[in-house]
C-alpha cells in the first residue's frame, strides 16, 4: 500500500505536466504574446523620440534608431535660447491648479448626485452626462467669448477656470460612491456626523484610488493642452509647454531636432508621474471602495 501512494505521488506531477506544444497553443500564450507586441508598438515611438532628440539637424531624419552623431546641443538649445523653463512651469502650475480644483468640486458633486436626495436629481446628472457628448470645438466660440466679456484673457484664471469642470470626472466618481456600503456613513450620521463630515472623514479616505487615477487623467490632459491656451492667450509670459514646442516649427520647415528634444523634457513629468502612481491606477479599476 506505501510502495503504490509512493509510486503514484512520484507519477502525479508528470502526469499532469502538459506538453510543451500544448501549452504554446493554450489561450493564455497567445493573450502574452499579444501583449508583447502592442507593449513594443507602444513604446517605439517614444523609444524613437528619445534617441533622435540627440541626433543633429542632419541626421535627425536619418531613418536610424541609434544616432550617429551624439549630441547634447538640441538640449541646451531649448533651455538657453528660449524660455522654454517657463514654458515647464506655466503648463505645471496650471495643470496642478486645475486638478486639485476639479478633484474638490468633482468628488463633492458626485457625492451629492449619489447619495443626497433632492428634486431634480436625475434630470442634474442627466443633464451633466449629456455635456460629454459635445465636443471641444462646438464650444470654443462661446467659450472664448465668455471668457472676453468676464477679462479673463492672457491670464492664468483665464486658463484655469473653463478647465475645471469635466463630465467625465463627476461621472466616475458618482459611480464609484454608488458601490460604497451605506452602513458606514449612516453609522456615521448616526452618531452625530453631518454631510461635510461623512465626506470628508469616510468618503474621501476611501477614495483615493480613484482620486489618484483622475488626478493622473486631469494632469495629463491639461498639459497637452494646446487649443484652449492657443486661443485665450497672446502673452509669452503665459505660453504653455505644447505652444513652447509647436513655436519651433517656421513657415518654411521644421527643425525636428529641437522639437524632439522639447518634446522629451516634456515627457518625462508624465512619464514620472505614471510610474509614481500606477499602482492607484490599477486600484481604481475595482469598483468596491473597500478590500
Amino acid at each position: 500500500m506505501a510502495s503504490d501512494t509512493m509510486a503514484t505521488r512520484a507519477t502525479t506531477p508528470a502526469a499532469r505536466r502538459r506538453p510543451l506544444s500544448a501549452r504554446l497553443r493554450s489561450p493564455r500564450t497567445g493573450l502574452t504574446a499579444l501583449a508583447v507586441v502592442l507593449s513594443l508598438i507602444s513604446v517605439f515611438p517614444v523609444l524613437w523620440m528619445v534617441t533622435s532628440s540627440f541626433k543633429t539637424r542632419a541626421t535627425v531624419t536619418d531613418g536610424k534608431l541609434i544616432p550617429r552623431d551624439f549630441t547634447f546641443d538640441n538640449f541646451v538649445y531649448v533651455f538657453t535660447e528660449v524660455p522654454f523653463a517657463r514654458y515647464l512651469w506655466n503648463s505645471f502650475f496650471i495643470s496642478a491648479v486645475i486638478t486639485v480644483a476639479a478633484l474638490f468640486f468633482h468628488s463633492m458633486a458626485a457625492y451629492a448626485l449619489a447619495r443626497l436626495r433632492f428634486p431634480g436629481r436625475e434630470k442634474l446628472f442627466a443633464a451633466i452626462f449629456a455635456t460629454l457628448l459635445v465636443t471641444a470645438p462646438v464650444v470654443l466660440i462661446p467659450l472664448f467669448l465668455v471668457a472676453r466679456e468676464l477679462g479673463l484673457l492672457d491670464s492664468y484664471a483665464g486658463l484655469i477656470i473653463p478647465a475645471i469642470f469635466n463630465a467625465f470626472g463627476i461621472f466616475l466618481l458618482r459611480q464609484f460612491y454608488l458601490g460604497l456600503p451605506k452602513e458606514l456613513e449612516e453609522a456615521a450620521i448616526v452618531d452625530g456626523c453631518g454631510h461635510w463630515r461623512v465626506y470628508w472623514n469616510i468618503v474621501l479616505p476611501m477614495s483615493r484610488p480613484i482620486l489618484s487615477a483622475l488626478a493622473i487623467f486631469f494632469f495629463l490632459a491639461n498639459w497637452n493642452a494646446f487649443v484652449w491656451p492657443l486661443v485665450a492667450t497672446n502673452d509669452q509670459d503665459l505660453t504653455v509647454v505644447q505652444l513652447g514646442i509647436a513655436s519651433f516649427q517656421t513657415q518654411y520647415g521644421s527643425n525636428w531636432n529641437h522639437i524632439l528634444a522639447a518634446a522629451t523634457v516634456a515627457a518625462l513629468p508624465i512619464l514620472l508621474l505614471f510610474f509614481v502612481f500606477q499602482r492607484q491606477i490599477v486600484e481604481s479599476i475595482k469598483t468596491s471602495g473597500l478590500k
